[in-house]
């Protein structure tokens, strides 16, 4: 229960901050311009919205399931596995991907159509490196004799480790949807606004794949 009140005030922190930043605390009625002029247009809009549902939703699930993992480990049938030391390597592949996805949205607001192509590629590359290693980090455990049903420690570890891997695998289908879009020249407002929505996916993934990797290495 401390890691889910934590968690929820962190996350009412991150939400006023936001609406701060997206002007939803803002007070059109108070503010001043020349009549008929056009005010300008809210930073908000209706994906970023959704996406910030989005992540207080999957937010909570981790936590919960993060909660779950450390009630359940003061059981007497717990027993640690041992942590590949490959998840050191997958991490910061995760981070070389969340920086080629901001540098992405840099290419993209700037209007440098060949940034943001080399970003959305370099971020989807490593991605995909991140979630084979994933996949490795798992078979290593399973010939070790660490398999899914074989001890709490493990389930727990494949749960966690798989769930994080479905919504990157996820986020790779609305990446290679932007991608397909920079390759075509189309809008360049709707790409950015595109490049932005993935960005931010990436870093929350990041996020919260830390929060779990500095679980497993400190329990």
């Amino acid at each position: 229960m401390t890691i889910l009140a934590v968690y929820l005030a962190a996350l009412a922190i991150a939400a006023g901050w936001w609406m701060s930043r997206q002007r939803l605390t803002a007070k059109p009625w108070l503010e001043h311009g020349v009549l008929g002029e056009a005010a300008p247009a809210p930073a908000l809009s209706s994906p970023k919205i959704g996406l910030g549902i989005f992540f207080a939703v999957v937010g909570s699930l981790f936590a919960l399931s993060i909660t779950a993992y450390f009630m359940r480990r003061d059981m007497a049938d717990w027993t640690a596995l041992p942590k590949p030391q490959l998840l050191w390597i997958n991490t910061d592949v995760l981070f070389v991907s969340s920086i080629a996805l901001y540098w992405a949205q840099i290419g993209a607001r700037r209007g440098d159509l060949e940034q943001a192509r080399l970003g959305i590629l370099a971020g989807g590359l490593s991605a995909l490196v991140f979630v084979a290693g994933q996949i490795v980090a798992w078979r290593q455990l399973a010939e070790a004799g660490y398999g899914l049903a074989g001890n709490p420690a493990n389930t727990f570890f494949y749960l966690l480790t798989g769930l994080h891997g479905l919504h990157l695998l996820g986020g790779l289908v609305a990446l290679s949807r932007t991608g397909l879009a920079a390759w075509s020249g189309r809008n360049a407002e709707r790409l950015r606004q595109s490049v932005d929505l993935c960005a931010m996916y990436w870093h929350f993934l990041l996020l919260v794949w830390l929060i779990l990797f500095g679980v497993f290495m400190l329990t």
